[in-house]
This record gives structure tokens, C-alpha cells and sequence, in this order.
């Protein structure tokens, strides 16, 4: 369910309002949107302000040093209101609530309840005993993981043209320097019919773009049919009207195989992206990481898709400063990066988490080290990303419009097959004497650029 199209609760019938903050990767705004569709459904009214509200619930982030600050910070502030009497309860759900559950509430003794990943389901309850004045003692609910959680009836947050679609959840990987396991369980599946009927619902609600996501995406089946099923599930979400775009996220290397390959080149939905997180590529970095793939396999990897996908553009994650990381490891990374020459990149320093198998390793490495690594990586694409975008110009693009830009007339922020939203870069259309609206598809002449982002003229028809 979009806002845009589900009808509010009459005031006769609103339990109370409330406020919501979500934060972390799309997996959680999964989770938000969901709890959001269960409060709406059951009579609560959002609000954009949290100030005057009932409640506020934050959807935190515990996954890293600096998205625990970013929840602790959101936290704070809403304790702040509710201490000065403008807000009268604070619910904080997801991976933090998860992770940290002890330490919040030692730290935060203002938080009402705390509601874990897997309580999501739970909102409406822990709302009812707030609104019900049962609050005088902290609710914590935090029920064993009960798999897969479904995620049809969401209040969607992303604009009504795309959407989030979360195949799996948890993952087995077991990298020494992630901590989501804990905080996610292990993989879960959603059967295929599931996902499908899913789809379906964003479709009928809206949506052009799926973009599917799960912590290990490529692992999507192995658990609940014996074997992966990423393919499978494709073909069938390739049939379902109304959707223009698909694209793909986090695909953990193991398990591309020629089947998957081969979809996503026959695909007329599927656009040609894929984001694949690498995170080093020497391999003993890799072994310490239990990444359990080596190079020579990663690189035959990258060849054979470049090979056999037309037009595709590559998305990767690097971690810089992870323990034990040499000077010449490091610039085996930088040798590897200017050679594959990835359209997309990013790159985090290693962060120290306590409760992960790499906390333990020697050789942890100064902050300095791991952000002067991290910084001169960013330069070398800086200037790979500045060199492909010159020779978009004059080619012409697929693009799908986001929003307009503020203030201008009939000038639009979109995307191209490139440009996975939030995260990558952004095609500024002009529409000429086009009318132009959000969730068109429009192809684009590039005319230009400016640092990472396109600038084009809209040249087709414009497609809903």
C-alpha cells in the first residue's frame, strides 16, 4: 500500500497518532513499511512530526559503528520530546533493538517498549498497550524468529513508482566481520508464491521498479528447495503486469550461475545492473574475511558476466583496513580496481564489531591507515565514473523519473539502468515540450555531464 492510495482512518475511528523514523538499508525499510501498513490498518494516524504525536516508533540500524551512532542519535532526540512533554511514547524496533537490547536499556530508560526484528508483527499490540496506558513498566518483545516474515499490506515510504522486494531473510555466510546473523537469523526463503503475489500487490498498487533485495540474494531457495531458485523466481516475476524494471542487489558470488546468467541476458525486465559486494580481492584477505571465494574465480566471474550481459553496468562493495591488511594487499586492491574499471563502487573502512569473529584477529590497523586506504580508492573511481560518463554523451538512455526539481520547470531527477536509487547517481532530465510526470520511463539523449550525475533531453514518448 502506497500513502498515496489507501484511504486514512476516519478521526472517529484513529486509536491515536503516531510518528515513524526508519533508518538502515532497504532490508529494515522493508520492516518499516510493513509495520506501518499494520498500524494503519488497526486505526493509527501518521504524522510527519513527531512533535505533538502520541508515539514515535525508530526503526534503528545496528549493523555498524557509525548507523548505531546515527539510531542512538534519533533515539536521544525523541527522548528529548518526550522528556519535555511533547510526545508521549518511544517504541524503538529493529536490528539495534535486536542486537543491544540490554545495553538500551541501561542507556535509555525513557524507551516505552523495545520491539525486535522478529516482533515486528507485534507493532499494533505494543501501540495498543502504550495508548492503553499499560506503560508504567518497559515492554520488551523479543519472540524467537518466526520464518520467513511476510510483507504484503505495507504503508510505502519510497515514492509510488518503486519499490523494495525482500526475497529472503538472514543469511548463512558467517563473514567474519559482519554481524547481521546475529541480528537476523539464518536464511529464511520465501516460497516463490509468495514473492510473486508480493510483486503482484506492488503492481496493482503503482510500482514499475522491483528491486529486489535480500542479505544474500544469490542464495535465495537453497534452504527451502534444496538448491538455488533466483532464476526460477525471476522468470516468474518477469510475467507479472505493470512491472517495467527489475533490479537486482546484493548477489553474493558463489552462486551466479550460467541459468541466473542467462535469465538476466534474456530478460526484457531486467535491467542490466547487478550489485555484487566483493569486499577485497586478495586472498588471504578473503580467507581471514571466510568469504569462500578466491580471486581467479571472482575475476572469471566479472569476465563471463561483462561477456554475456550486454550494456551491464557492475555495482561493488570494498572494505579498506581490515585486520592484518598489508601494504601490498592493499595495493593489489587499488591494481584490481583500476583494472575492472566497476561503473559503480563504494568503499567502508573495517569496523571494529565486538561480537564478530574478526574482532579477535591481530593486526587491527589505526583509523588513519584504514580511511587514507579508503580515500584513495574513492579517488581512483572518482576519476574511472568521470571518464564513463563522457562517453555517455550523445548516446540515448532509458530513464526513470523520480521527482522534478525544485523551482524549475518541467526538469526532472531520474535514473537510468546505471542509478539503483539512493545510492548511486542520479540523470537530470529536461522535458522540453513533453509533459512529463514521476514513474515515466522516458528515453534520454545525453547532452552532458556534471561530476557523477547525467544531464539529458528527453527525445522519446514517455512510458507509464
Amino acid at each position: 500500500m502506497s500513502e498515496t492510495s489507501t484511504k486514512t482512518a476516519s478521526p472517529a475511528a484513529c486509536k491515536g497518532t503516531y510518528a515513524f523514523v526508519s533508518l538502515g538499508c532497504p532490508k529494515n525499510l522493508v520492516d518499516s513499511e510493513r509495520m506501518l501498513g499494520l498500524l494503519k490498518i488497526d486505526g493509527y494516524r501518521l504524522v510527519p512530526e513527531p512533535d505533538g504525536a502520541d508515539f514515535v516508533v525508530v526503526n534503528t540500524c545496528g549493523f555498524i559503528e557509525r548507523a548505531r551512532a546515527e539510531s542512538y542519535a534519533a533515539i536521544y532526540e525523541m527522548l528529548q520530546l518526550k522528556q519535555q512533554g511533547r510526545l508521549r511514547g518511544v517504541i524503538v524496533s529493529g536490528c539495534l533493538a535486536e542486537r543491544q537490547r540490554e545495553q538500551l536499556i541501561a542507556e535509555c530508560p525513557g524507551i516505552d517498549s523495545l520491539v525486535g526484528v522478529f516482533a515486528r508483527e507485534e507493532i499494533t499490540r505494543v501501540a495498543d498497550r502504550l495508548i492503553g496506558h499499560l506503560d508504567e513498566q518497559r515492554a520488551v518483545f523479543q519472540p524467537a524468529p518466526i520464518r520467513p516474515l511476510i510483507d504484503t499490506d505495507r504503508l510505502r515510504i519510497t515514492p509510488r513508482h518503486f519499490a523494495y522486494l525482500k526475497i529472503s531473510e538472514g543469511c548463512d555466510r558467517l563473514c567474519t566481520f559482519c554481524a547481521i546473523p546475529q541480528m537476523r537469523g539464518k536464511h529464511a526463503t520465501k516460497p516463490i508464491e509468495e514473492v510473486v503475489r508480493e510483486a503482484e500487490q506492488l503492481a496493482a498498487d503503482g510500482v514499475r521498479e522491483l528491486i529486489v533485495v535480500a542479505q544474500d540474494t544469490t542464495y535465495y531457495g537453497l534452504d527451502l528447495y534444496g538448491e538455488p531458485r533466483l532464476a526460477q523466481l525471476l522468470q516468474r516475476l518477469e510475467q507479472v503486469d505493470g512491472i517495467a524494471w527489475i533490479r537486482l542487489m546484493y548477489l553474493y558470488p558463489m552462486y551466479v550461475d550460467d541459468l541466473l546468467i542467462d535469465t538476466i541476458a534474456a530478460s526484457v525486465k531486467i535491467v542490466p545492473y547487478l550489485d555484487i559486494p566483493l569486499q577485497h580481492i586478495n586472498d588471504e584477505l578473503l580467507r581471514r574475511m571466510a568469504r569462500r571465494v578466491t580471486r581467479q574465480q571472482t575475476e572469471s566471474l566479472l569476465a563471463k558476466l561483462r561477456d554475456c550481459i550486454p550494456g551491464l553496468t557492475l555495482r561493488t562493495t570494498l572494505i579498506t583496513g581490515f585486520p592484518g591488511e598489508t601494504d601490498e594487499q592493499f595495493e593489489e586492491l587499488v591494481a584490481f580496481v583500476r583494472a575492472q574499471r566497476f561503473q559503480r563502487l563504494g568503499v567502508f573502512t573495517y569496523s571494529l564489531e565486538p561480537d564478530t569473529p574478526s574482532a579477535v584477529l591481530p593486526g587491527h590497523l589505526p583509523e588513519e591507515v584504514k580511511s587514507e586506504r579508503r580515500d584513495r580508492l574513492m579517488e581512483i573511481q572518482q576519476q574511472i565514473v568521470f571518464k564513463w560518463n563522457r562517453r555517455q554523451i550523445g548516446r540515448q538512455k532509458d530513464v526513470i523519473l523520480d521527482r522534478p526539481v525544485p523551482d524549475e520547470s518541467n526538469v526532472w531527477i531520474g535514473r537510468s539502468h546505471a542509478d539503483a536509487p539512493d545510492i548511486d547517481a542520479a540523470v537530470y532530465v529536461t522535458g522540453g515540450k513533453k509533459r512529463l510526470t514521476a514513474g515515466n520511463i522516458v528515453k534520454c539523449e545525453i547532452v552532458t555531464f556534471q561530476d557523477y550525475d547525467l544531464i539529458g533531453v528527453a527525445v522519446g514518448k514517455p512510458r507509464r
